[in-house]
């Protein structure tokens, strides 16, 4: 047993079993806490806290399927491409609602932090939380911020978007498909897009999209918001 445990298969079949499972729950139970990403997390967390298993150990297998997180991330240009007519009549929309998504994700963070006092290092790692991991890793070393944080932070966000926008787009009474898709994917990149993509295809094209444009704009709106850092 040791011995499997201490292989790359380790921890990609636990994290496969995880994931089926973390389904299979959320299609019995039908409850928000039962999501795929939550259950199948808490999980691995448990698992390996009982076979007193290290986080690196696991990772052996969890860096190999973290290598199919970009290719994946670019499927999801297929479906913009299959609604791009919907995305040329709405380009203004579109690129004025990625816009506001990020001076709104960017903006906030930076003044929750001011309140609160946090440190430079803090703040420059929690400004990029709302967009896609390897975009917000780079935005946050630019600034000198603490990539561990930003990592936890981007995680976070994307697990609230994940189980809570049902409930949001419920709360606000958001009706447009297109409206719905680049809300999600603005404010919770590639965790939120898998919900937008269950909701329907058009709200997952255009929250596929919103990871891409957010992306971009984080960057260069970061660049403000690290002057006053």
């Amino acid at each position: 047993m040791s011995g499997f445990i201490n292989t790359p298969f380790f921890g990609i079949v636990l994290s496969m079993f995880a994931y089926f499972f973390g389904q299979k729950m959320q299609k019995k139970f039908k409850f928000p806490l039962c999501n795929t990403m939550l259950v199948a997390g808490f999980l691995i967390i448990g698992v390996l806290l009982i076979l007193n298993v290290s986080h690196e150990t696991y990772n052996q297998g969890g860096t190999i399927l973290s290598l199919m997180v970009n290719p994946a991330t670019m499927c999801l240009s297929l479906g913009i491409y299959d609604k791009w007519e919907l995305l040329k009549k709405n380009a203004l929309p579109v690129l004025v609602g990625c816009g506001v998504g990020v001076i709104t994700a960017v903006g906030s963070v930076w003044v929750m932090c001011r309140m609160f006092g946090l440190d430079r290092a803090v703040t420059a790692a929690l400004l990029p939380k709302s967009v896609t991991m390897p975009i917000a890793t780079a935005v946050a070393e630019s600034h000198g911020g603490i990539t561990s944080i930003t990592i936890a932070a981007v995680i976070v966000a994307g697990l609230i978007g994940n189980i809570g926008a049902p409930f949001f787009i419920k709360l606000f009474r958001v009706k447009d498909p297109l409206a719905v898709g680049l809300a999600i994917g603005a404010s919770s990149h590639a965790l939120g897009t898998a919900k937008a993509m269950e909701i329907g295809k058009t709200e997952g094209a255009m929250s596929g999209l919103a990871i891409a444009l957010c992306g971009v704009m984080t960057a260069i709106v970061a660049l403000g918001f690290g002057v006053l850092l």
